[in-house]
C-alpha cells in the first residue's frame, strides 16, 4: 500500500485540530498526519501530542519556535515527508474549510488518473466557495485569474491549499530554492512543477469558510504574491540535478 502523510500546518487551532484529526483518521486510506506547529500560545501543539498515545505511528508531530510563515511549514513537512519515504504527500488546512472526505478523490486523481499534482479547486466547475464574503471571492477568483494570465498556467485554482503530491514531483524541485513564504508560496509550487512538466489534475471542491479560530489572511501576503508571480515569470524554472 501506498504511504500518504498529511501535513497540517497549525497557528492557535485548538478549536479545531482534535476534530480534524479524528476525521481523517476516520476515513479508509491508511492515511498518516504531520502537524507542524509554529509555536501556538493557545496549546495547540498540547493536544496534538495527547492524540499521538491514541494514533501512535500514524500521528506526527513537528513543532517550531513561532510564526515561521506558511510556506517553511510546508517546505519543512516536505521534507520530512521525502526522508520517511512517503509516497503521496498532502496540504490540508486545520480548520475544515477543506473537507477530508475529499482527500480520496486527490490521492485518486494521482494514484490512479496518471496525475503527478492534483489540486482541490475552487474554480474548475464554476466558483465553489461557501461563506465567504463576496469581496473575498472576488479577489481570490481574480487572482487567480493574473497567475494564469501572467504565467501560461492552464491552472484555474492557481493559489489553492488543498493539492497531493506525488513524491517525484517533490524530490524533483528544488525545495532549497523555493523564495516564497506566504500566500505566494502556493502559486510557486504549482508553477515549479508544471514547468518541470509535470502532470496536473484539478479535482472539484467545496470550500467552506472557516468556522471555529482565526483566519490568517493579511493584505502583506496578497501582495507577496502579485509581484512574487511577476518575477516568476521571468524566473528560470530548474529542477535538482
Amino acid at each position: 500500500m501506498d504511504k500518504k502523510v498529511i501535513i497540517i500546518p497549525t497557528y492557535n487551532e485548538k478549536e479545531n485540530i482534535d476534530r480534524i484529526i479524528r476525521k481523517v483518521f476516520s476515513l479508509d486510506g491508511g492515511f498518516h498526519i504531520l502537524v507542524i506547529d509554529d509555536g501556538s500560545p493557545d496549546g495547540t501543539a498540547g493536544i496534538v501530542k495527547e492524540l499521538q498515545k491514541e494514533f501512535a505511528g500514524k500521528l506526527h508531530l513537528l513543532e517550531r519556535a513561532g510564526k515561521q510563515g506558511l510556506g517553511t511549514a510546508y517546505l519543512t513537512g516536505f521534507k520530512w515527508a521525502l526522508e520517511n519515504s512517503y509516497d503521496y504527500i498532502f496540504e490540508m488546512d486545520a480548520d475544515f474549510s477543506h473537507n477530508p472526505d475529499d482527500l480520496p478523490r486527490l490521492y485518486d486523481a494521482c494514484a490512479n488518473g496518471g496525475a503527478d499534482l492534483s489540486i482541490g479547486s475552487r474554480y474548475c466547475d464554476g466558483v465553489s466557495v461557501v461563506n465567504w464574503p463576496i469581496g473575498r471571492i472576488i479577489m481570490s477568483y481574480y487572482a487567480s485569474v493574473y497567475v494564469r494570465k501572467t504565467l501560461g498556467m492552464k491552472v484555474y485554482d492557481c493559489t489553492a491549499g488543498f493539492k497531493c503530491y506525488s513524491a517525484k514531483v517533490l524530490r524533483a524541485i528544488d525545495l532549497d530554492k523555493v523564495q516564497m513564504r506566504g500566500y505566494g508560496f502556493q502559486i510557486e509550487m504549482k508553477y515549479t512543477a508544471y514547468k518541470l512538466g509535470f502532470k496536473i489534475a484539478e479535482v472539484p471542491i467545496i470550500f467552506v469558510n472557516r468556522k471555529e479560530g482565526t483566519s490568517k489572511m493579511s493584505s502583506g501576503i496578497f501582495g507577496e504574491a502579485f509581484w512574487g508571480v511577476l518575477k516568476l515569470r521571468f524566473r528560470k524554472i530548474q529542477g535538482k540535478s
